[in-house]
C-alpha cells in the first residue's frame, strides 16, 4: 500500500501539470479570435457585427463568392504570388551564396559582412530614405522596388540562420570535394547545397509568412490599387461609412489560407532548421 503511494506521487509532475494547463490556456488567445473570425465568414452582415462564438442561423457560403467577384481576390492573389515567389527565391539564393562564402572564409572582409548583417537586423526601416532609393531609381510604385525592399528586409536575418547552420557541417566535406576536383561552385552545388534543406525549407516558410502577410509595404509602395495584395483587399470591405464585418472575416481567412497550408505541410522543417547546429558533438 506505502509503495503505491509512493509510485502515486511519483507519476505527478505537479509544476510540469500547471504549465501544461497555463499553455492550454494561453493557446486560447490566438484559437478563439480565429475560430470567431472563421464562423464570422459564414454569418449575415447582421450577426457578425457582435463577434462572439455563436454558431450562424444559416450558413452563408455566398460570402466568400461576393469576396472574390467584387473583392478581385483572384488579380491580387496574383499579385502576391508574383511579389512573395520572386522575392523568396531571390532571397534565398542571395543568402545560401553569400553565407557560404561567409562561413567559410576567415578575414577581416567576412567578419565586416557578418557584422553588417547582424546591424540588418537590429536597424529598423526608415521611411522616407527608402522612398527617396525608390525615386531615384525610378522604381516607385513597381513590383520590382517592392521586392526589393522585402530582399532587404529578410535577407539579414536569413544570412544569420543559414551561416549558423553551415558551420555546423564539417570542413572535412569541403576539402574531400577539393580533393576530388571540385571548385568553389562545385562544392557549393554538389556538395554543400543538398545538405541545407532543413535551413532552406525553414527559412522560406518564414519568409513566406512574412511577405504575404504583410500590410504596410505594398499599401505605402504600391501606389496603384492594381497591384494591391490579399491583404489590402479588407479595404473593399472596410470603409469610413460601411463595415461589412462578414465579408472581411471572409477575405481573412482566404488571405490566410495559403500561408496556413504551406506552414501545415513543412512545419516539421521550421523545428528541425532552428535546431540544426546548437548542439556540437
Amino acid at each position: 500500500m506505502k509503495s503505491e503511494k509512493i509510485l502515486y506521487k511519483s507519476s505527478i509532475d505537479v509544476p510540469k501539470l500547471l504549465f501544461e494547463i497555463f499553455m492550454i490556456l494561453l493557446s486560447f488567445i490566438i484559437l478563439i479570435p480565429f475560430v470567431m473570425m472563421l464562423l464570422g465568414s459564414f454569418k449575415t452582415q447582421q450577426e457578425a457585427i457582435y463577434f462572439n462564438l455563436s454558431l450562424p442561423e444559416k450558413w452563408q457560403f455566398n460570402n466568400y463568392l461576393q469576396v472574390i467577384q467584387e473583392g478581385k481576390i483572384i488579380r491580387s492573389f496574383l499579385n502576391s504570388m508574383l511579389i512573395t515567389s520572386s522575392s523568396v527565391t531571390l532571397c534565398l539564393i542571395a543568402t545560401a551564396l553569400a553565407s557560404f562564402v561567409i562561413a567559410r572564409r576567415k578575414d577581416r572582409a567576412m567578419s565586416f559582412m557578418m557584422n553588417l548583417f547582424m546591424i540588418g537586423m537590429i536597424a529598423p526601416m526608415s521611411m522616407i530614405p527608402t522612398i527617396r532609393v525608390l525615386q531615384t531609381l525610378h522604381l516607385t510604385g513597381s513590383y520590382l522596388g517592392v521586392i526589393l525592399i522585402y530582399m532587404a528586409r529578410n535577407i539579414p536575418w536569413s544570412s544569420f540562420i543559414f551561416i549558423k547552420f553551415i558551420k555546423g557541417i564539417p570542413m572535412e566535406l569541403d576539402e574531400s570535394a577539393i580533393i576530388d576536383g571540385c571548385g568553389p561552385h562545385g562544392t557549393f552545388f554538389k556538395i554543400l547545397l543538398p545538405l541545407l534543406k532543413p535551413v532552406t525549407v525553414t527559412t522560406l516558410i518564414i519568409v513566406v509568412m512574412n511577405v504575404w502577410n504583410d500590410f504596410m509595404i505594398p499599401l505605402y509602395f504600391l501606389g496603384n490599387s492594381k497591384k494591391w495584395t490579399m491583404p489590402l483587399t479588407v479595404y473593399n470591405f472596410f470603409g469610413r461609412y460601411a463595415r461589412e464585418w462578414n465579408l472581411v472575416f471572409a477575405d481573412l481567412i482566404m488571405t490566410a489560407l495559403p500561408v496556413v497550408l504551406l506552414y501545415l505541410f513543412c512545419q516539421k522543417y521550421i523545428i528541425a532548421g532552428l535546431t540544426a547546429g546548437s548542439v556540437k558533438g
